[in-house]
Protein backbone atom coordinates (compact mmCIF):
# COMPACT_ATOMS: atom_id res chain seq x y z
CA UNK A 1 0.00 0.00 0.00
CA UNK A 2 1.06 3.69 -1.27
CA UNK A 3 -1.16 6.01 0.01
CA UNK A 4 1.24 7.31 2.50
CA UNK A 5 4.23 7.59 0.35
CA UNK A 6 2.20 8.54 -2.71
CA UNK A 7 2.42 5.97 -6.07
CA UNK A 8 5.93 4.53 -6.91
CA UNK A 9 7.35 6.54 -10.10
CA UNK A 10 9.61 4.40 -12.29
CA UNK A 11 13.21 5.38 -11.86
CA UNK A 12 13.40 6.30 -15.46
CA UNK A 13 15.48 10.29 -15.76
CA UNK A 14 14.67 12.80 -18.17
CA UNK A 15 17.32 14.87 -20.54
CA UNK A 16 18.80 17.77 -20.94
CA UNK A 17 16.72 19.99 -24.03
CA UNK A 18 18.98 19.31 -27.10
CA UNK A 19 20.52 21.98 -29.26
CA UNK A 20 17.85 21.07 -31.57
CA UNK A 21 15.36 22.73 -34.14
CA UNK A 22 11.78 22.18 -34.30
CA UNK A 23 9.71 21.51 -37.67
CA UNK A 24 6.12 22.53 -37.43
CA UNK A 25 3.03 23.02 -39.90
CA UNK A 26 3.78 27.43 -39.21
CA UNK A 27 6.69 27.54 -36.37
CA UNK A 28 10.11 26.94 -37.13
CA UNK A 29 11.96 27.05 -33.77
CA UNK A 30 15.51 26.66 -33.42
CA UNK A 31 17.95 27.77 -30.45
CA UNK A 32 19.12 31.57 -29.97
CA UNK A 33 21.39 32.54 -31.95
CA UNK A 34 23.43 36.07 -33.10
CA UNK A 35 21.94 36.11 -36.11
CA UNK A 36 18.17 36.69 -35.28
CA UNK A 37 19.04 39.56 -33.26
CA UNK A 38 17.64 42.14 -36.35
CA UNK A 39 14.31 40.43 -35.82
CA UNK A 40 13.95 40.13 -32.47
CA UNK A 41 15.09 43.28 -32.00
CA UNK A 42 12.72 45.00 -34.48
CA UNK A 43 9.67 42.78 -33.33
CA UNK A 44 10.32 42.95 -29.14
CA UNK A 45 13.21 45.17 -28.04
CA UNK A 46 12.28 48.79 -29.52
CA UNK A 47 11.08 51.43 -27.13
CA UNK A 48 7.57 50.76 -28.33
CA UNK A 49 7.71 47.18 -27.22
CA UNK A 50 8.22 48.27 -23.70
CA UNK A 51 4.67 47.01 -22.05
CA UNK A 52 5.71 42.95 -23.27
CA UNK A 53 8.93 43.19 -20.55
CA UNK A 54 6.76 44.47 -17.80
CA UNK A 55 6.46 41.59 -15.51
CA UNK A 56 10.05 39.57 -17.02
CA UNK A 57 13.02 40.09 -14.97
CA UNK A 58 14.58 41.44 -17.84
CA UNK A 59 14.31 44.82 -20.00
CA UNK A 60 12.65 47.36 -21.28
CA UNK A 61 15.78 48.14 -23.55
CA UNK A 62 17.34 51.88 -23.89
CA UNK A 63 19.29 50.50 -27.17
CA UNK A 64 19.58 47.37 -29.57
CA UNK A 65 23.05 47.31 -27.51
CA UNK A 66 21.65 46.41 -24.81
CA UNK A 67 18.66 44.28 -26.19
CA UNK A 68 21.84 42.20 -27.77
CA UNK A 69 23.56 42.25 -24.85
CA UNK A 70 20.74 40.48 -23.02
CA UNK A 71 19.58 38.34 -25.82
CA UNK A 72 23.48 36.76 -24.89
CA UNK A 73 21.83 36.09 -21.58
CA UNK A 74 19.56 33.98 -22.78
CA UNK A 75 16.31 36.08 -22.77
CA UNK A 76 14.43 35.01 -26.07
CA UNK A 77 10.99 34.23 -27.42
CA UNK A 78 10.81 31.33 -24.25
CA UNK A 79 13.37 29.70 -22.21
CA UNK A 80 13.20 25.94 -20.54
CA UNK A 81 14.75 26.61 -17.34
CA UNK A 82 14.90 25.30 -14.25
CA UNK A 83 15.49 22.02 -15.20
CA UNK A 84 15.18 19.18 -12.57
CA UNK A 85 16.34 16.27 -14.09
CA UNK A 86 16.12 13.96 -10.68
CA UNK A 87 12.82 14.77 -10.12
CA UNK A 88 12.02 15.24 -14.18
CA UNK A 89 10.83 19.04 -13.58
CA UNK A 90 11.52 21.48 -15.86
CA UNK A 91 9.97 25.07 -16.40
CA UNK A 92 8.84 27.42 -19.61
CA UNK A 93 9.06 30.86 -19.40
CA UNK A 94 10.09 33.98 -21.52
CA UNK A 95 7.63 33.50 -24.02
CA UNK A 96 7.57 35.98 -26.51
CA UNK A 97 6.29 35.41 -30.22
CA UNK A 98 2.75 36.04 -31.80
CA UNK A 99 3.39 31.99 -32.99
CA UNK A 100 2.99 30.79 -29.30
CA UNK A 101 0.82 28.07 -29.64
CA UNK A 102 2.32 25.86 -31.90
CA UNK A 103 5.73 26.87 -30.16
CA UNK A 104 4.58 25.57 -27.16
CA UNK A 105 2.74 22.62 -28.76
CA UNK A 106 6.62 21.64 -30.19
CA UNK A 107 8.27 22.46 -26.76
CA UNK A 108 5.83 20.71 -24.42
CA UNK A 109 5.91 17.36 -27.12
CA UNK A 110 9.45 17.16 -26.60
CA UNK A 111 9.32 17.55 -22.92
CA UNK A 112 6.89 14.79 -22.47
CA UNK A 113 7.77 12.40 -25.41
CA UNK A 114 11.11 12.96 -26.17
CA UNK A 115 12.88 14.06 -23.11
CA UNK A 116 10.81 12.27 -20.32
CA UNK A 117 9.64 15.02 -17.90
CA UNK A 118 6.98 14.17 -15.67
CA UNK A 119 5.94 18.20 -14.78
CA UNK A 120 5.99 21.28 -16.73
CA UNK A 121 5.67 24.76 -15.04
CA UNK A 122 4.49 27.95 -15.82
CA UNK A 123 5.11 30.98 -13.64
CA UNK A 124 4.26 34.19 -13.90
CA UNK A 125 3.39 37.39 -12.00
CA UNK A 126 -0.06 37.20 -10.61
CA UNK A 127 -0.48 40.59 -11.94
CA UNK A 128 0.22 39.07 -15.24
CA UNK A 129 -3.24 38.18 -16.50
CA UNK A 130 -2.46 37.53 -20.04
CA UNK A 131 0.03 35.05 -19.21
CA UNK A 132 -2.38 33.37 -16.36
CA UNK A 133 -5.14 33.09 -19.12
CA UNK A 134 -2.72 31.84 -21.79
CA UNK A 135 -1.48 29.53 -19.14
CA UNK A 136 -4.98 28.55 -18.74
CA UNK A 137 -6.02 28.39 -22.84
CA UNK A 138 -2.66 25.90 -22.90
CA UNK A 139 -4.04 23.39 -20.97
CA UNK A 140 -2.24 24.08 -17.33
CA UNK A 141 -3.92 24.05 -13.85
CA UNK A 142 -3.64 26.55 -11.62
CA UNK A 143 -1.85 25.40 -8.12
CA UNK A 144 -2.02 28.61 -6.52
CA UNK A 145 -0.04 31.39 -5.44
CA UNK A 146 3.56 32.45 -3.90
CA UNK A 147 2.81 35.58 -2.17
CA UNK A 148 6.19 37.79 -1.76
CA UNK A 149 7.99 35.62 -3.75
CA UNK A 150 10.03 37.44 -5.18
CA UNK A 151 11.43 41.11 -5.54
CA UNK A 152 11.70 42.16 -9.49
CA UNK A 153 12.55 45.95 -10.67
CA UNK A 154 12.00 46.82 -7.23
CA UNK A 155 8.84 45.89 -6.53
CA UNK A 156 6.82 42.80 -5.24
CA UNK A 157 6.16 39.87 -7.36
CA UNK A 158 3.64 37.24 -6.01
CA UNK A 159 4.12 34.55 -8.31
CA UNK A 160 1.39 32.65 -9.94
CA UNK A 161 1.98 28.87 -10.51
CA UNK A 162 0.67 25.95 -12.98
CA UNK A 163 1.44 22.79 -14.22
CA UNK A 164 1.41 20.37 -16.81
CA UNK A 165 1.94 16.29 -15.76
CA UNK A 166 2.87 13.62 -18.34
CA UNK A 167 -0.82 11.49 -17.67
CA UNK A 168 -2.45 14.85 -19.13
CA UNK A 169 -0.61 15.19 -22.24
CA UNK A 170 -2.00 12.62 -24.30
CA UNK A 171 -5.32 14.63 -24.42
CA UNK A 172 -3.70 17.93 -24.04
CA UNK A 173 -1.51 16.74 -27.59
CA UNK A 174 -5.22 16.21 -29.30
CA UNK A 175 -6.69 19.30 -28.96
CA UNK A 176 -3.24 21.13 -30.22
CA UNK A 177 -2.89 18.57 -33.01
CA UNK A 178 -6.71 19.17 -33.85
CA UNK A 179 -6.50 22.81 -33.97
CA UNK A 180 -3.11 23.35 -35.48
CA UNK A 181 -4.90 21.13 -38.57
CA UNK A 182 -5.67 23.83 -41.47
CA UNK A 183 -9.09 22.95 -41.64
CA UNK A 184 -9.42 24.85 -38.14
CA UNK A 185 -7.91 28.23 -40.21
CA UNK A 186 -10.29 30.27 -42.67
CA UNK A 187 -8.83 31.82 -45.93
CA UNK A 188 -7.77 34.82 -43.19
CA UNK A 189 -5.59 32.56 -41.00
CA UNK A 190 -8.65 33.16 -38.62
CA UNK A 191 -9.24 30.22 -36.04
CA UNK A 192 -12.97 28.87 -36.69
CA UNK A 193 -12.74 26.94 -32.92
CA UNK A 194 -10.94 27.48 -29.74
CA UNK A 195 -8.42 25.51 -28.59
CA UNK A 196 -10.22 24.66 -25.27
CA UNK A 197 -13.23 23.47 -27.59
CA UNK A 198 -11.26 20.42 -28.43
CA UNK A 199 -9.98 19.33 -25.10
CA UNK A 200 -11.93 16.55 -23.58
CA UNK A 201 -13.70 17.03 -20.20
Amino acid sequence: MHGHVGFPVHRAYAKLPPQTTFTGRYVLVEPLDAKYIDDLYASLGQPEHYGLWTYLPAGPFQDKKSFTEAQRKAVGFFSLMRIDLENRVVEIGYIRTTAATETFYLTARAVFEDLHFRRLEWKCNDLNNLSKRAAARFGFTAEGVFRQHMVVKGSNRDTAWFSMIDSEWPALQDAFAKWLDPLNFDGNGIQRCSLGSFRRT
